[in-house]
């Protein structure tokens, strides 16, 4: 997954104001903007017996004229943030969707065998329809404008509080995922070097490496103008290509032949690598964004078609690809598979570690957005900055030392995927969908979306259980030889 959700919301004591941050990229640059919406909408739906949003002596001629004025506003805000265009859309959606789950689509197909490539597929069918459930639930409320916002349309203040809690948990799961990522690729780059500091001598040369790295990106958290990172989302996009292009290239120049067998299936791996297919589809955190950036929402399911065709194609391609080139040897990441002394290797390297440091301000962002603005409201602003980059830097000296804990990339990717991503991707916009349209929903759409849940649970549990279990198995291993 490219980039996680954008989004923040605060309540004050009086009522709700929601708080909406817009992706609207130009030339694959995103740009964030931030608009305010002060509703008495959410104070009602939340329970609450009296509302201080408005005097309640002004009359119901007044209060009908500021419903209005509201409406007003809405339409006003909607037009100035709409400026994206079929094709710029496409781009950004694919732009969230390619990332680090591409590079374990090789492994994952040599695990699960041939077969499993069907799941790969009906994988992105299947996200590509909850993508476009979404579209449909933001199109009942135009006050629902990112994720947590349906989630609350369905089912109120709980809604929130669970979709808020999954979104969290997978940005945080995905940056150790990606630090994971980064000490692999670490270890290669700089294959052979020896660095030793006295005050860390227990470290490998590639932690070390890897904490200067993480060190390197720290200060990007401090910073509050999130145009000014803008260019890292654009920066992420070029890299995930440039890795797909170099494996292509190695198997075209690199003379390797791409005659290895692929077995026709090893059910048994089958939950494990569920997980690691459910991880590269995720994205749907973000696509409210990108619906309310839209010229003509109306055209989102098609956006969502293109897109996702275009990266099941690609995940596709490259699983296969990989595992034609390398058979059993390949590498939970394609990148540490390829020839060592190869120019494309090194690009391909280069790319993946440049990747992760490109991740964390962006993925830090919505929570740094939801804690400012819940908590730091009444502080100064360079109080704020303070606060903010302390925190911002622990959790991810945290999530470093989980990374550095648990270099098992394959076990955290097909956990993260199975725990959160399938429940995000599937479950979560089926049901939202299933609540919002209860009356109106026909009996085989609500078949197609009870089936859905079903599968994302199925899919969900045995991949947690699996995953757990080889993470288990992996530790149990390293203290028996140690």
């Amino acid at each position: 997954m490219n980039i996680c959700a954008r989004f923040c919301n605060a309540k004050s004591s009086a009522c709700s104001k929601e708080q909406t941050v817009t992706a609207s990229t130009h030339d694959h640059e995103a740009n964030l903007t931030m608009k305010w919406v002060d509703s008495c909408e959410n104070c009602l739906e939340d329970g609450k017996k009296s509302c201080k949003c408005g005097d309640d002596k002004t009359g119901k001629d007044e209060s009908r004229f500021e419903v209005i004025k509201n409406e007003s506003n809405d339409a006003q805000d909607h037009l100035h943030e709409a400026n994206s265009s079929f094709l710029h859309s496409v781009v950004n959606m694919i732009g969230m969707l390619i990332g680090l789950g591409q590079l374990s689509t090789p492994y994952a197909l040599e695990n699960g065998g041939w077969v499993s490539s069907f799941l790969l597929i009906s994988l992105g069918i299947a996200t590509a329809y909850t993508s476009h459930l979404l579209g449909k639930c933001l199109e009942t409320n135009r006050k629902t404008r990112n994720y947590t916002d349906i989630g609350h349309h369905a089912f109120g203040t709980r809604g929130r509080a669970i979709t808020t809690a999954f979104i969290y948990l997978e940005i945080f799961m995905s940056l150790v995922s990606y630090t994971i990522s980064l000490h692999d690729n670490l270890n290669v780059v700089f294959l052979g070097t020896h660095i030793r500091f006295t005050w860390v001598r227990h470290l490998s040369t590639s932690q070390v490496l890897t904490v200067l790295a993480v060190l390197v990106a720290l200060p990007s958290l401090w910073l509050r103008d999130l145009s000014s990172i803008s260019f890292l989302s654009t920066g992420g996009i070029l890299m995930s290509m440039m890795i797909f292009l170099t494996v292509v290239c190695t198997a075209v120049f690199g003379g390797v032949s791409a005659n290895r067998g692929i077995p026709a299936l090893r059910l048994k791996n089958i939950p494990h690598i569920s997980g690691l297919y459910a991880f590269g589809y995720g994205g749907h955190i973000v696509f409210p964004d990108i619906h309310r950036a839209m010229k003509d929402p109306t055209k989102f399911t098609k956006v969502s078609v293109v897109s996702f065709t275009f990266v099941t194609l690609l995940y596709t391609s490259l699983a296969f690809m990989g595992a034609k080139l390398f058979g059993p040897e390949v590498n939970s990441q394609i990148t540490l598979s390829m020839p060592r002394g190869l120019v494309f290797t090194k690009i391909a390297l280069w790319a993946t570690v440049l990747t992760p440091m490109t991740k964390y301000a962006l993925e830090f962002a919505p929570f740094a957005l939801q804690f400012e603005h819940r908590f730091l409201y009444s502080m100064k602003s360079r109080t704020k900055m303070i606060i903010r980059g302390t925190i911002g830097s622990i959790l991810l000296l945290l999530i470093l030392v989980l990374a550095l804990t648990v270099p098992y990339f394959q076990y955290v990717l097909g956990l993260t995927g199975s725990f959160v991503t399938v429940t995000i991707i599937l479950i979560f916009p089926s049901v939202f969908y299933i609540k919002i349209f209860w009356d109106k929903i026909s009996r085989p759409v609500l078949a197609l979306n009870v089936f859905l849940v079903a599968m994302g649970f199925v899919l969900g549990v045995s991949g947690t259980i699996s995953s757990l279990k080889l993470l288990v198995e992996s530790f149990e291993r390293i203290q028996s030889t140690s």
